[in-house]
């Protein structure tokens, strides 16, 4: 019975007794610390911190045996190591060593792994330099899974990498970060043609889509994209360069950078960009894909040329390009509607693409594809946002020669006063001079706000006397002037004076000719060509563009000014 009884701890064995105390203690130790042992733990771990930062005679200081004293050597050695402090707490209470991290060295690894991911990948390399355990840590696949996801908006296709036994590291350091320079918005170097050129991460691939307008004259269909080249690492360990021109699939091709916003595409195998007809299969397979018909059934013989000089010229440039880098234009508030790519029609040459952009009280668009007559990288319209124009109602708008009087009406008044300005005058006659021909109200003066000028459907701010137009006026165009869209946008919101860049074969003889800015909505706007007595009508292009924004405003305009030499 007494072996029993210190077997279940309910005998009066002294042994039995203690080890049911200690069970007990053990139970306590295991529920909620009391407010008493909290005081006492974080009495402790001040002292440690005194200890730790002190030198090593700070540790044994203190001689008698105070609170704190008797604090520290209640808790034990082992809680110095749970707060952090690197030394030791021997049993007398002594510390030795720093109570936090002194430097990122000292952290967890866990820990570490999380910083890492929040850095960009272009400061990881260094990072890896700094010792053989930040190294080690970069080696974690999650630091450039987020990477890729973060700074390249790859998501599901890392899944199909790294089954496919591409490491997410290896994609960040082989694909993305060495050709990350090439992404973005560039025209090629195509002479007058110029063109568009978007490179993005597709999928697995760095893709750069040729971007082509629609077929003449469905000027708001959508663009059509074409495949140049591809970059990837599917069938090996290291990124592979392919040329995709031609008609007989991806083949071996290679892209140097030339200098900075600057790089070159070369095709190591133009056996594949021949068809076994001969040019003349060529020809007619360019044509089909170009303008989506036949050369017989364009009537225009005038055209039939334009069309098979393009050809002629552009095939030289099958084997070899050089692109140039672009942006979007920057947007302000005041701006009149929102910059960006258009595609608009003109006339013989097809549609063609342009940039939009708005500078103080001016709208300029500038070509991104041009022609014989007018290249790529010209200022195809120059619009005055500080000269509205009040358009007259439907019967006189009919009228070309009204609609010519007020559009030449502002002309004159631009030309004196460049003259008055040449000769030394002051420079508030611009600010003088009245808004619009036809317009009731001379009080209303140049804004800077070019977005809140007066025009036929919303007065300017001064214009406090004036009727208010309506907010969309009816429009309709004048007789004998020619459109390639005949289904045009009937009522228009604002129109302004402005010029617009003609000049003859070759970009012989040059000149402004005055026209008619028309805003339609947000998403189109047109021009009337007085002289040639054509209509333009432009269409926004919607496509979602990604690293092609320009930092700023400077930057931009260097950009336009470059794109004018290149063509100049």
């Amino acid at each position: 019975m007494a072996v029993c009884a210190r077997l279940c701890g309910v005998g009066q064995s002294r042994r039995c007794r203690r080890r049911q105390r200690q069970n007990q203690q053990d139970q306590g130790s295991d529920s909620d610390m009391d407010e008493e042992e909290e005081e006492r733990i974080v009495g402790q771990r001040q002292g440690d911190i005194g200890g730790c930062s002190s030198s090593g005679g700070a540790g044994g200081g203190g001689g008698g045996g105070g609170p704190a004293e008797s604090g520290v050597a209640t808790a034990g050695p082992s809680d110095a190591g749970e707060y952090g402090c690197s030394g030791h707490v021997n049993r007398r209470g002594t510390s030795t060593g720093p109570p936090h991290p002194q430097s990122l060295s000292d952290l967890p690894p866990e820990l570490l792994v999380e910083i890492f991911s929040l850095l960009p990948g272009t400061a990881l390399p260094n990072v890896a330099l700094v010792c053989k355990k930040f190294k080690q840590i970069l080696n974690t696949e999650i630091i450039w899974r987020r990477r890729c996801m973060e700074e390249f908006g790859m998501k599901d296709d890392l899944r199909k990498m790294e089954v496919g036994g591409v490491s997410s590291r290896d994609l960040y350091v082989k694909l993305l970060h060495p050709y990350r320079h090439i992404l973005g918005l560039w025209q090629p170097d195509i002479g007058p043609y110029g063109g568009l050129l978007n490179v993005v991460v597709d999928g697995l691939f760095i893709i750069g889509w040729m971007y082509l307008p629609p077929h003449d004259p469905r000027v708001e269909d959508p663009m059509r994209r074409r495949p140049l080249f591809r970059i990837h690492m599917w069938e090996s360990k290291k990124a592979t360069v392919e040329c995709m021109y031609g008609h007989k699939g991806p083949h071996k091709g290679d892209i140097q950078t030339v200098k900075k916003d600057e790089f070159s595409t070369k095709c190591n195998q133009t056996d594949h960009h021949r068809m076994p007809g001969g040019r003349q299969e060529e020809f007619r397979t360019w044509l089909e894909e170009e303008w989506g018909r036949t050369l017989e059934e364009i009537f225009h013989e005038h055209m039939q040329e334009l069309i098979l000089m393009k050809f002629i010229y552009t095939s030289q440039y099958d084997n070899c390009l050089t692109y140039r880098r672009i942006y979007l234009p920057p947007a302000m508030p005041s701006d009149l509607l929102q910059p960006g790519l258009f595609k608009g029609t003109y006339g013989s040459h097809g549609l063609e693409i342009v940039m939009l952009s708005f500078h103080e009280t001016s709208a300029r668009a500038t070509k991104l594809t041009g022609d014989p007559n007018v290249p790529a990288g010209q200022l195809t319209l120059d619009v005055d946002l500080s000269r509205p124009v009040v358009l007259p109602d439907l019967e006189q708008q009919r009228n070309i020669e009204e609609l010519s009087r007020l559009v030449l009406g502002v002309h004159e008044e631009v030309q004196r006063e460049a003259e008055q300005q040449a000769k030394g005058t002051s420079a508030t006659v611009r600010g003088a001079a009245g808004g619009a021909c036809g317009s009731e109200s001379a009080a209303e003066g140049v804004e800077a706000d070019h977005g809140a000028c007066s025009d036929s459907c919303q007065p300017g701010p001064s214009s406090s006397t004036t009727t208010s137009p309506p907010e969309a006026q009816p429009f309709v165009l004048p007789l004998g002037v020619t459109a390639r869209n005949e289904v045009y946008p009937r009522t228009c919101r604002k129109c302004f004076y402005g010029t617009g860049l003609i000049a003859g074969h070759g970009f012989t003889s040059p000149e402004r000719t005055p026209g008619l800015f028309v805003l339609f909505d947000q998403d189109r706007f047109g021009f009337i060509w007085l002289e040639l007595k054509s209509f333009s009508l432009y269409s926004r292009l919607t496509d979602h563009l990604a690293h092609a924004h320009a930092p700023n405003m400077e930057r931009f305009e260097a950009m336009l000014r470059n794109m004018q030499s290149w063509t100049s």
